[in-house]
């Protein structure tokens, strides 16, 4: 038996309101270019919006003229989709909630996860969305995802109950240790005062 190995995502679907408030949240409040426009290839009566996430991934989004806006919370049990985090900026995440309560949009405020900060609010269609900040920059030819195992490992090691930035901070020089040579025969911490 083999692994069907997945090389990150493709795209994602959603079924959204009618074309127009598509337009609007996606590109108008969380700054996605509209790239591609084509009917939903299974239904004709449905127009299939395609948005630029910020990393040249896809979210589409199915539309119809005859749905309208539902603020109702998207059903969260098993099997369903509970919420989708997009990556911002320390600049962009700090200006969210002034952005948010500018456009009257109902938001949970930040929430400090211990390696990243979140802040949360639903879209038009009652969808969860979730706008996530890192706390840290992975070393160069290192991933978000390297650091994180890395952190978890540590994290578990010292027996503490979440990430914290201490266990960034150590896992990132730990890969740095790994990933870069040095000249120097022993690479430990020194005080040179």
């Amino acid at each position: 038996m083999r692994k069907l190995q997945t090389q990150g995502v493709h795209h994602i679907t959603l079924t959204g309101a009618d074309r127009q408030t598509s337009i609007d949240f996606w590109e108008g409040v969380l700054g996605m270019p509209f790239v591609f426009d084509q009917p939903n290839l299974d239904n004709p009566d449905e127009g299939h919006l395609y948005f630029d996430p910020g990393d040249g991934r896809l979210i589409t989004v199915f539309t119809n003229e005859s749905r309208k806006p539902d603020p109702r919370r998207t059903p969260t049990e098993p099997g369903c989709v509970h919420h989708l985090a997009f990556n911002v900026s320390k600049a962009t995440f700090s200006q969210a909630v002034e952005r948010l309560d500018e456009r009257g949009i109902r938001h949970s405020g930040p929430k400090d996860r211990g390696f990243m900060d979140s802040i949360y609010f639903t879209d038009p269609m009652g969808l969860l969305i979730e706008l996530a900040c890192y706390r840290f920059e992975p070393p160069v030819g290192c991933t978000h995802a390297d650091v994180m195992i890395e952190a978890h490992r540590i994290r578990v090691e010292r027996g503490d109950y979440n990430i914290a930035e201490v266990h960034l901070a150590d896992a990132i020089e730990l890969l740095v240790a790994r990933r870069q040579q040095s000249l120097s025969a022993d690479r430990a911490p020194r005080n040179p005062y």
